[in-house]
C-alpha cells in the first residue's frame, strides 16, 4: 500500500499510450462532453457550485503534489516552484475562475488549453497506474482543461483573434522570467534549459536550443487551431 504513495519510480512505471494513459485521455473527453451537454443546466443553477468545485480540486491537487514531495524529503526549489507550464496554468485557471476577469481569461484560455492538452498526450510523468501521482497528474490537467471550457461554454467568455496574440506575448514574457530564474538557481522550469528525461513532444523538435524555436511555431499554430474551433463552435447552436 505504501508503494502507491512512495517515491520509487520502478514500482509503478508510466507507459506512454498504455491502457491506463488512454483511459485518462478518454475520461477527459467524456467530462468535456458532459460539460458541454449540461452547460445550460450548470449556467442556470450551478455556476457558483461548479466554480467552487473546480477551484477546490485545483488547490487540493497542488497541495497534494507539494505535500507528497515534502513527506518524502524530495521538495526542492529547483523542482517544485510553480514555474512549470502546468503549474502556471493551474494558478492562472484558479485566478481566472475566482476573478472572472476577461483579460486573465483570454490569456489563460490559450496557454492552459494548449499546455494541458500537450501535457496529457505526452506527459512528463514517471509514475503509472495505480500510483497516487498518476491520478494527481491527470486530475490536475483535466480540471485545467475543464476550467477553460467552463468559462467558454458556461460563463460565455469568448476569446478573439487579439486574444491569441495577447496569450502568445504573455507566454513569452513568462518564459523569459522563468528562464531568468533557471539561470539563477540552476533549474529547468518550462524545459528552457534542456529537454525532460521522459518521452515528450520535445524529442521530435530538434536539439537544444532549437527545439524552443520549433515549440514557438507549434504554440502559435495550436493557439490558432483552438481559436478556429472556438469560432466554429460559436457559429453553431448557442446557449
Amino acid at each position: 500500500m505504501w508503494g502507491l504513495i512512495g517515491f520509487n519510480r520502478g514500482e509503478y512505471p508510466f507507459e506512454l499510450f498504455s491502457l491506463s494513459h488512454l483511459t485518462m485521455l478518454f475520461l477527459t473527453f467524456l467530462l468535456a462532453f458532459a460539460l458541454y451537454n449540461y452547460r445550460k443546466t450548470i449556467a442556470k443553477r450551478y455556476k457558483k457550485d461548479f466554480t467552487v468545485v473546480l477551484v477546490t480540486v485545483l488547490v487540493l491537487s497542488e497541495l497534494t503534489f507539494h505535500l507528497w514531495f515534502w513527506i518524502h524529503g524530495e521538495w526542492s526549489v529547483t523542482v517544485n516552484l510553480p514555474l512549470q507550464l502546468s503549474s502556471i496554468s493551474l494558478y492562472l485557471c484558479a485566478f481566472m475562475l475566482l476573478t472572472k476577469n476577461y483579460r486573465i481569461f483570454e490569456v489563460t484560455f490559450f496557454i492552459s488549453m494548449t499546455g494541458g492538452i500537450m501535457a496529457m498526450i505526452t506527459p512528463e510523468l514517471y509514475f503509472g497506474f495505480p500510483h497516487m501521482r498518476f491520478f494527481q497528474f491527470f486530475i490536475a490537467h483535466f480540471v485545467i482543461i475543464l476550467a477553460c471550457l467552463y468559462m467558454f461554454w458556461v460563463e460565455k467568455y469568448h476569446p478573439t483573434l487579439k486574444s491569441v496574440l495577447r496569450a502568445f506575448v504573455a507566454l513569452n514574457v513568462i518564459a523569459l522570467l522563468v528562464y531568468g530564474v533557471n539561470q539563477l538557481i540552476g533549474s529547468n522550469y518550462m524545459f528552457l534549459n534542456g529537454k525532460p528525461s521522459s518521452t515528450t513532444l520535445l524529442d521530435y523538435l530538434g536539439p537544444y536550443p532549437w527545439y524552443i524555436l520549433s515549440l514557438e511555431g507549434i504554440t502559435i499554430i495550436l493557439f490558432l487551431v483552438i481559436y478556429g474551433m472556438v469560432v466554429i463552435t460559436s457559429r453553431g447552436k448557442r446557449g
